[in-house]
């Protein structure tokens, strides 16, 4: 089992940040990779694993510390699984509103029934940067997407992904609600479960 008191989170995403402190709990310090570097590798991978793990590797060999990636995104099932891995850039980096809106415009003809999608989330923890037995977790979190956006909490697709089991949306749900129910939740259970931490 994987021992792990501090790592360094390889993202500079302060929102992420947060929540993933708060699902590890105070057993395990996290460190922004904004502390030992700005640089970004490139996310060359075809899926949410292999991106999190180059971005976990490069963020064990900038700070010699152990590193977690989280690689998330939306698949609609109507589009055939995109954004996907590219849903942080979907509308070429204009951000949360442009991606938002390019969205609904593939949509607008596609009616309730098949309007399906899942929040994805892999993580990747690594020991050092050349880890030959990296830990992935992954974490599904299905739902629906909307006509219009709903809420105004949480960042990214959150006001537009429907919970149905819930009768609201992922930005309608305070952050204690989302961090016990979300993709990168889900994830973050089987990692702990993996490290040997308790439930916080």
């Amino acid at each position: 089992m994987m021992h792990v008191n501090e790592l360094v989170l390889a993202s500079h995403n302060a929102g992420k940040l947060k929540e993933l402190q708060a699902m590890l709990g105070d057993a395990v310090k996290v460190r922004s990779i904004g502390e030992f570097s700005s640089v970004e590798p490139e996310e060359n991978g075809l899926s949410f694993i292999e991106n999190a793990l180059i971005k976990a590797r490069h963020a064990a060999r900038v700070s010699g510390l152990p590193a977690l990636a989280d690689d998330s995104g939306l698949a609609v099932d109507a589009l055939g699984g995109a954004p996907g891995i590219h849903s942080a850039r979907y509308a070429g980096g204009g951000g949360d509103a442009a991606n938002n809106a390019k969205l609904l415009e593939a949509l607008r003809a596609v009616p309730d029934a098949e309007r399906g999608a899942q929040f994805v989330c892999a993580l990747a923890l690594v020991r050092h940067a050349e880890d030959p037995l990296p830990i992935i977790c992954e974490g599904l979190w299905q739902g629906q997407i909307l006509h219009a956006p709903r809420g105004s909490n949480g960042f990214g697709y959150d006001p537009l992904f429907w919970l149905p089991e819930h009768d609201c949306s992922s930005a309608e749900l305070d952050a204690e609600q989302k961090n016990r129910l979300s993709h990168r939740a889900r994830a973050m259970a089987v990692l702990r479960a993996r490290l040997g931490l308790a439930d916080v």
